[in-house]
């Protein structure tokens, strides 16, 4: 019964998947230039297959083009029975792209150039290679132009090796991505989703691991971690906005605007000639795109009559001009706005201030330039509220609210009360219609103020418990239709201390990317604008795996025979490797094997502190965002000293708020311990404890800590036996390998400290017993702790002539050269012996 249940819910899980094939983000995304040599992405279409077409073939992919480096071989593509490499170098270096598909070491046969502007702005756009080999020709088409060349001398049959990125001497490699890889012919087809997340195996729609990649970025982690794009700040008040029609966030003051293109990640900086006209209290503002101007706006300021209250910008010349002086009754904290670009208005609805809740509509005409409060509207009661979600849809002419605070009299000394509700608000008929409330359970949050909805379906919106300072951003994914939700994506930091802190979601249509403008503001003066992305649509975190269904579907059989004989295979292929040298090989199967052994699964109750912050409650559910930026600094404090008796409150705020006043320190760490202590109560065998005025971690068996058991492995003088662990452990990453800011320098030089000598130990004693791989993977490790560490280079490099990677030890060597003389200022002087 339990088996049959558990299928049902997998064929309906399966079949919801399915229907959403073809729009859930994926791609592989290959680092070129802009990364060193040993970073860049490499993949072999075919690494553990042989195919052969006859007559004709065609290679068949969708293709984006990063700006981070516009130059260099996209593919190339070899004849296992003949020595002619074609390739396809790109170059968009000069006011056009170029592509030339050339013979490889002898002509350009197809030179196709295309306008930049149109070809970027177009996003992903498809490629198509066909090889018609019964006439000799070849036909490139790209972005629905045609190309052809004949007369090449191709032969009856095809062995075709095809290889992206990186290859062999070609390490001239642009950033680019592709997606939807197809290669057809002789009623033979070959997808590739590359819709993986993880690992090095490239895997077919029939879940058969095809191709291997090296240096991979798997994009579908697009859509579910947000991606911190960059942040500015500003020692006055500022507002900020995001502008899709041209991808550019906007942040100013009264002085001077940031402007950051999201497509291009280029910067500018621009000095007004003249000041903001308005008085900034807190930044309201929106744009008008079809006139590209962008309105600066205060609703409310206090004994300043006679102020300028609306100022626009003109987005060309960045001059401002004076609007209006008109002011509204009151501030209007956090209320909800939209703009409707027909009837060039700007409404405002909701919002706080003078101890009021407001539920009025205020609109602006930009043509008139005057304030008036709408009214006549009828239907379903809207109580008075701020902090809600809004938004607008040209299509319906209609409005729509979700949630926030507030309560049915307005006034806020009768309390306040959260709503998960959701109305619609025809401004054609002005009826207000109640469509649901749903009951929550959960901590109770708030929305920000934008809505991203694009039909009348669903809509997206971002919500965090506001109350927490150190708290957390959520993207909810909500049914017009009954209020049910999925919640989608991982968190985003957000520090809500002050009523001026906001944050916005955007959606842009051009780069098919959710983008988040969080605004922290210090003291309601200073503030810092952090910018986020996500792909879209954006996924859950389960979905991350779903090409893994692939592999463990209604062909179980068969792959269980297929993977006993790789199995049997890849030993055969071990030894025959060793005896022929055959480098390519065995390089990709000792890889695989060291790839799987490393692997980790998170335990329940545990903490990882190497490589990615990484938390799984008592249930092994990931709960990472839970944990704040301060809430890891102060775990992480803590826990340094807790082996040696636990850091006084006094040390503990020394570091963590160094400029603030004791009265602030007192609360700010009361609070933050208060949630400390709450997140850690997601988990067993772990408790933080106050004893003899010191805050220390005590832990049981029942927790897991990688940082703890490094400590235990590498103090007990056993490290041999426990040789493999520590491997698994450390190589997950550089200990705290995101973590920058400065109260995590000493712990990570302590760890590093203690680590190194061990590790060039280790790295010794595998040598000497031959285990050469492992001899790599200690160097690799050492190389995060010292890039120039030359014992580690010299193992490093014997060990992969022993395994007989005489390329991967050039490259490798190449790469610490490059390293050297950047760091050093000079060049290397030991040289060592590489085997070619």
């Amino acid at each position: 019964m339990l088996v049959s249940k558990q299928l049902h819910y997998y064929l309906i899980f399966l079949l919801g998947l399915l229907s959403l094939q073809g729009t859930s983000p994926r791609g592989l995304k290959f680092h070129g230039g802009e990364k060193p040599i040993v970073e860049r992405t490499s993949y072999n279409v075919f690494e553990n297959k042989t195919v052969t077409f006859s007559d004709y073939f065609e290679i068949d992919f969708d293709l984006f083009l990063y700006p981070a480096r516009p130059i260099g071989y996209v593919f190339r593509i070899k004849n296992s029975e003949s020595n002619t490499i074609f390739n396809l170098f790109y170059d968009a270096q000069g006011p056009d792209i170029s592509f030339r598909f050339n013979e490889e070491g002898k002509s350009s046969l197809i030179i196709a150039r295309m306008n930049k502007e149109e070809l970027l702005n177009s996003n992903w756009f498809n490629l198509k290679l066909s090889f018609d080999l019964a006439n000799d020709s070849i036909h490139l088409e790209i972005d629905n132009k045609q190309y052809h060349t004949s007369g090449i001398g191709l032969p009856d049959k095809y062995y075709p090796q095809i290889l992206f990125g990186k290859s062999d001497y070609i390490i001239d490699v642009p950033s680019f991505a592709i997606k939807n890889l197809s290669i057809n012919g002789n009623k033979k087809r070959y997808y590739f989703e590359l819709n993986e997340n993880e690992g090095n195996d490239v895997y077919d729609t029939n879940g058969e691991a095809v191709g291997m990649v090296i240096n991979p970025e798997w994009l579908i982690n697009d859509a579910y971690h947000w991606k911190f794009i960059t942040s500015f700040k500003s020692t006055s008040v500022a507002g900020a906005n995001y502008n899709p029609k041209k991808d550019d966030v906007y942040y100013f003051n009264r002085d001077s605007i940031y402007i950051y293109n999201v497509r291009t990640e280029e910067t500018k900086i621009i000095a007004f000639d003249g000041k903001c006209p308005v008085p900034l209290k807190l930044g309201t503002n929106f744009i008008d795109q079809e006139h590209e101007e962008l309105y600066s706006y205060e609703v409310y300021l206090e004994d300043q009559d006679d102020s300028p209250t609306v100022a626009s910008l003109d987005l060309l010349t960045f001059k401002w001009t004076t609007e209006d002086i008109q002011q509204l009754p009151i501030q209007l904290h956090h209320h909800g706005s939209y703009y409707s670009p027909g009837n060039k208005e700007y409404t405002i609805l909701g919002g706080f201030g003078n101890m009021h809740y407001s539920n009025n509509f205020y609109v602006y005409n930009i043509e008139n330039q005057k304030w008036k409060i709408l009214e006549g509207f009828k239907g379903d009661f809207l109580s008075p509220r701020y902090f809600s979600s809004v938004g607008y849809l040209e299509e319906t002419n209609s409005v729509y609210l979700f949630g926030g605070m507030g309560n049915e009299s307005g006034e806020q000394i009768v309390g306040r009360k959260y709503y998960y509700d959701f109305y619609k608000i025809n401004l054609n008929t002005k009826q207000i219609s109640k469509l649901w409330s749903i009951p929550w359970e959960n901590d109770n949050v708030v929305p920000v103020r934008g809505m991203v909805i694009l039909n009348d379906s669903s809509f997206y919106t971002l919500c965090y418990p506001e109350h927490y300072t150190e708290s957390f951003l959520r993207l909810y994914h909500f049914s017009i239709k009954d209020g049910s939700y999925e919640i989608l994506g991982d968190s985003i930091p957000i520090y809500s201390d002050r009523i001026t802190t906001n944050a916005n979601l955007y959606y842009d249509s051009n780069l098919e990317k959710l983008v988040v403008l969080v605004q922290e503001f210090e003291d309601d003066i200073k503030s810092e604008l952090k910018v986020y992305s996500l792909a879209f649509p954006p996924i859950k975190e389960e979905n991350l795996t779903d090409y893994k269904l692939k592999t463990n579907s209604g062909v179980q059989p068969f792959v269980l025979i297929l993977s006993g004989l790789i199995i049997l295979f890849t030993g055969y292929y071990i030894v025959r490797a060793r005896s022929k040298g055959n480098r390519q090989v065995h390089s990709f199967l000792e890889r695989k094997n060291h790839t799987k052994t490393l692997l980790d699964t998170p335990k329940p109750n545990s903490i990882y502190l190497f490589g990615d912050f990484l938390v799984h409650d008592r249930n092994n559910n990931d709960i990472t965002y839970m944990f704040s930026a301060k809430l890891k600094e102060i775990f992480c404090l803590i826990l340094s000293h807790s082996d040696s008796g636990g850091i006084t409150s006094k040390n503990l705020s020394n570091a963590l708020w160094p400029d603030k006043t004791n009265d602030k320190v007192k609360n700010l760490r009361g609070v933050t311990i208060n949630h400390l202590r709450r997140a850690l109560g997601e988990l067993d065998g772990i408790e933080l404890i106050y004893e003899k005025g010191c805050f220390k971690l005590m832990q049981t068996d029942l927790f897991y800590c990688d940082y703890s058991r490094c400590l235990q492995i590498i103090s007990s003088n056993k490290v041999g036996g426990n040789q493999q662990e520590l491997l698994k452990i450390i190589s997950r990453g550089k200990f705290l390998m995101l973590a920058d800011t400065p109260v995590f320098d000493v712990f990570k030089q302590e760890v590093e400290n203690k680590l190194e000598p061990v590790l060039l130990m280790e790295i010794e004693n595998a040598y000497n017993l031959e285990a050469y791989q492992t001899t790599i993977d200690f160097s690799d490790i050492i190389f995060n702790i010292d890039p120039l560490n030359e014992t580690a280079l010299k193992f490093q490099i014997n060990a992969l002539n022993k395994l007989k990677m005489h390329e991967e030890a050039q490259m490798r060597y190449k790469a610490f050269l490059i390293e050297y003389k950047k760091v050093m200022g000079s060049n290397y002087t030991n040289p060592i012996k590489i085997t070619i």
